[in-house]
């Protein structure tokens, strides 16, 4: 039943538990349950699917770790939402906490094509000298009163 494509649901299990993972070598239930904020049995069942679809190693009351497989897509949605994040703080100029929520809520709508253009010009304008963005956050903040 190995699968490529998982929901959106499944990619935020997977993403808890790579930074888990990458926090203390493993992940137990208890802890993706209060990241994620969902109770203990959902996490349970998060967990059974991502065993069968082959993306983590998995027996109920042990540690849980990533398979290969399971490890590169959960580096894949990472990175689609640290690109987002990076845009938003530092190309938006958005506070970090609502620039964190929106990028988790975006890296499942918005397709890798999107993602990648978005790496792309978070890239250049970190890159370049101009003052672009600088000025765009100078003229988003003076005015910030007629946005809403």
């Amino acid at each position: 039943m190995k699968n490529k494509k998982i929901s959106a649901s499944l990619e935020d299990y997977l993403e808890v538990i790579f930074n888990l993972a990458d926090e203390f070598g493993v992940a137990r239930s208890k802890d993706i349950s209060e990241r994620l904020d969902v109770s203990r049995a959902s996490v349970t069942g998060a967990l059974r699917l991502l065993k069968k679809k082959g993306l983590v190693n998995y027996e109920p009351y042990g540690y849980i770790t990533l398979t290969e497989n399971g490890a590169k897509t959960a580096a894949e949605v990472a990175k689609k939402h640290n690109i987002i994040e990076s845009f938003f703080v530092n190309i938006l100029d958005i506070d970090e906490e609502t620039a964190q929520e929106a990028a988790c809520k975006a890296e499942h709508a918005l397709g890798n094509d999107v993602v990648s253009r978005l790496m792309c010009f978070v890239e250049y304008m970190n890159q370049q000298d101009c003052g672009v963005a600088e000025d765009f956050r100078r003229y988003c903040n003076s005015n910030r009163k007629k946005v809403k």
